[in-house]
């Protein structure tokens, strides 16, 4: 999953924002002398990330993608579902998206100082440019595949995923209405994090 979604499965304090976004920044490498806490929402992070690579529904999402960008369709999906659940949230958030952000926002820059200097850089550019408003829109969403793709190490076709996208919007919508409810239910009967339970309206 990615940022957003990863943000919304987090309990409400720092340690859980950070942890929750920390396995994307090197994991393990950076909690020797951290809170348990923040262990525990890494360890939430790496069970959310199993749960959704090893799900049936994500699996049968990624043949919606052309060959050439197949190969990355897991990332492609990660960050569509941020979309999907921002056009979704009056089902799944418990506040206003713009509440959710704003707390978020501000829950992680309280350990911003604790976090690897990549994750400084990503979190601080996040924050202050609010990427999330971006993922509203599909266009937001093929921009920011497109920005990934150049940032890719090696020569790639995953330049233009949003074509692919667009041809399968609506199959890939219902892969999340199915998925996501199942990942809530997961995170909430593991209980890493020992948090509240939380209720789907």
């Amino acid at each position: 999953m990615n940022y957003l979604a990863h943000l919304y499965l987090a309990q409400p304090n720092a340690d859980s924002h950070f942890g929750n976004l920390l396995g994307d920044f090197g994991g393990h490498r950076h909690v020797k002398h951290l809170p348990i806490r923040v262990k525990n929402a890494l360890d939430n992070h790496y069970l959310v990330d199993k749960f959704t690579d090893n799900h049936p529904a994500i699996k049968e999402a990624r043949q919606y993608f052309s060959v050439q960008r197949k190969r990355f369709a897991s990332i492609a999906i990660d960050v569509l579902f941020d979309h999907f659940l921002i056009q979704h949230w009056q089902k799944f958030g418990r506040e206003p998206i713009s509440d959710f952000k704003r707390n978020s926002y501000q829950l992680l820059n309280q350990r911003i100082s604790d976090m690897p200097s990549r994750m400084q850089m990503v979190v601080g550019n996040l924050t202050k440019n609010d990427w999330f408003k971006e993922y509203e829109t599909t266009a937001g969403i093929g921009l920011a595949l497109d920005n990934i793709a150049r940032r890719i190490r090696f020569a790639n076709k995953f330049s233009g995923a949003i074509e692919d996208i667009h041809r399968h919007y609506s199959e890939l919508e219902d892969v999340f209405l199915e998925f996501f409810p199942e990942l809530i239910n997961h995170v909430n009967q593991s209980g890493i994090e020992d948090r509240s339970k939380m209720s789907i309206v």
